[in-house]
């Protein structure tokens, strides 16, 4: 009967363990994104078709002296969810924007355009109007990265076996996105979003940055889109969590090519 009783007890405790394991690393995640945003200007003709008739460069972001390095590549992140949510306009990526400017010599001037538009917020006009006609583009976004913060919380362990069963995984970021007119001189749009992801898993994984960006800009992007101020996005809107899901199922693809590589070479 002793060994029944083990057997039994050891049977329900892999179960158990199981059971946990199973409902721990499901692939839900809990986002929501409180955004507020200005409107185009109504003093102008200005409107979304006539951007889309544009080329629009990114800039690199900025991000404070806490933060730095953790902005590298936020505007990666940015060009893809731009390019999802208004799939007409002629975009320029960091890179292309950066080795553009660096081809005519324009390195300083853009080192001055940063380091005022850090100080002041105000890119300058005279050095903006200088790179964008250089590079050709009529308008650039200039992404700010203001925060981000990863927790990992132990929710469930078994102590006599030191075994962590799940934990919850949180991110917080805050970003904020700056449209500008670089023939004008003009901020014609701006953006700031505070986003909370969770979610629950046995993994060691935290909250990814990629994660919290491709859904923040995603919310503001909506805004913009949609002409809306100081608006709310959460998982139920399918549209922005497909951002989430896209890329979760692109990283999923990639593992299991990498798999089927290492499996030919042995």
């Amino acid at each position: 009967m002793t060994h029944i009783s083990r057997f039994r007890s050891g049977a329900g405790l892999v179960l158990l363990i199981l059971l946990i394991a199973g409902c721990a690393s499901s692939p839900d995640r809990l986002w929501t994104v409180r955004t507020s945003s200005t409107p185009l200007p109504l003093s102008s003709d200005l409107d979304l078709v006539s951007i889309q008739q544009e080329a629009v460069g990114l800039l690199t972001p900025f991000a404070p002296p806490a933060l730095r390095g953790n902005e590298v590549a936020l505007s990666r992140y940015l060009d893809d969810i731009i390019k999802k949510i208004f799939p007409t306009w002629k975009v320029i990526g960091e890179q292309q924007t950066i080795n553009l400017i660096n081809r005519y010599g324009l390195a300083g001037e853009y080192a001055r355009l940063r380091e005022s538009g850090e100080q002041n917020h105000i890119l300058d006009r005279e050095l903006l109007q200088k790179i964008g006609k250089s590079i050709e583009v009529r308008y650039v976004f200039q992404p700010r990265l203001a925060y981000f913060l990863q927790t990992m919380t132990d929710r469930l362990s078994l102590p006599p076996l030191d075994l962590l069963m799940a934990q919850t995984r949180s991110g917080h970021m805050r970003l904020s996105l700056q449209l500008w007119d670089t023939m004008s001189g003009e901020l014609i749009w701006a953006s700031a979003a505070e986003t909370a992801l969770q979610s629950e898993a046995v993994t060691q994984d935290p909250v990814f940055m990629e994660d919290a960006a491709r859904i923040t800009w995603g919310s503001m992007l909506s805004d913009l889109l949609n002409g809306k101020t100081s608006s709310g996005y959460t998982r139920l809107n399918e549209v922005l969590d497909n951002l989430l899901s896209e890329k979760t199922n692109k990283t999923q693809r990639g593992e299991s090519h990498q798999g089927q590589v290492e499996e030919y070479r042995q």
